[in-house]
């Protein structure tokens, strides 16, 4: 309801005539607020194209693991992939998925060794020595020897179809275990260790192996410190995942040269 005063000592005409001026007033103040409401619109649209809007942090996703990386493992200064198991589980799926015709099996005549199995993908390009010598050395540091201390011991290599799951008749074969057939080729092997970063991933290997791949590393020597507070040294360097290093560090080591 709208209510209208109306002066009484003045004419309908005069009244008429002062509510029409105070219409005027009201419809030009309406419109200058129209006016100013765009007018801060427009500038308010201005300064969003003018300043730059916070940068959005993408997500970076975890690095996808290779398939290798489940295992004990390292590129070789040939690049050459040589893979190895950790326990009883993860040697019997190296040999039984991943050991393939043109590859070569490294192992030690010694309990609790990994089967180590050097990846060739053909003959026409084959490991030298150099890889050889490496892939033996990475089996004997894996191996128990390297926890109680041994300078050496002997490793052998053979090929994949001299590897079977067959026992001799009144002999059992537990898991992780194999029988070997035919000739075994024996090579010594150096007790050598050094951890580094490969293509994102902390890769453990022989002294060589981890030098010719890795712009930084950490040589590792035998010992009976605790793999964490190796680790931990280790990541100072590198600064690598914790978990990752430790997951590449044989057991009973020490850090080389203090970093």
């Amino acid at each position: 309801m709208v209510r209208l005063t109306i002066d009484l000592k003045k004419s309908i005409e005069e009244n008429a005539g002062d509510y029409f001026e105070r219409a005027k007033k009201l419809k030009r103040k309406i419109e200058g607020a129209k006016k100013a409401v765009f007018d801060q619109k427009k500038k308010l649209e201005q300064l969003e194209k003018e300043t730059p809007k916070e940068e959005v942090k993408e997500k970076v996703e975890a690095r996808k693991k290779q398939w290798y990386e489940k295992f004990r493992w390292f590129i070789s200064s040939e690049g050459f992939l040589c893979v190895g198991g950790r326990d009883a589980t993860t040697n019997e799926i190296i040999i039984k998925k991943h050991a393939e015709k043109n590859d070569l099996i490294f192992h030690t005549d010694m309990a609790g060794s990994p089967f180590v199995v050097l990846k060739i993908k053909d003959k026409s390009n084959y490991p030298t020595q150099k890889t050889m010598q490496e892939a033996s050395d990475f089996t004997a540091v894996n191996s128990k020897g390297w926890k109680l201390g041994m300078s050496s011991l002997e490793v052998f290599w053979v090929t994949p179809d001299q590897v079977t799951k067959e026992a001799n008749s009144g002999e059992y074969l537990t898991k992780g275990a194999f029988m070997i057939r035919g000739k075994t080729n024996y090579i010594t092997p150096s007790m050598n260790y050094a951890v580094g970063i490969y293509d994102g991933a902390v890769m453990g290997g022989p002294i060589n192996a981890v030098k010719h791949n890795c712009k930084e590393y950490i040589e590792i020597a035998q010992g009976n410190e605790k793999t964490s507070d190796v680790a931990k040294l280790i990541q100072k360097k590198l600064g690598a995942d914790l978990d990752e290093i430790i997951s590449v560090l044989p057991p009973g080591c020490k850090v080389k040269t203090k970093v």
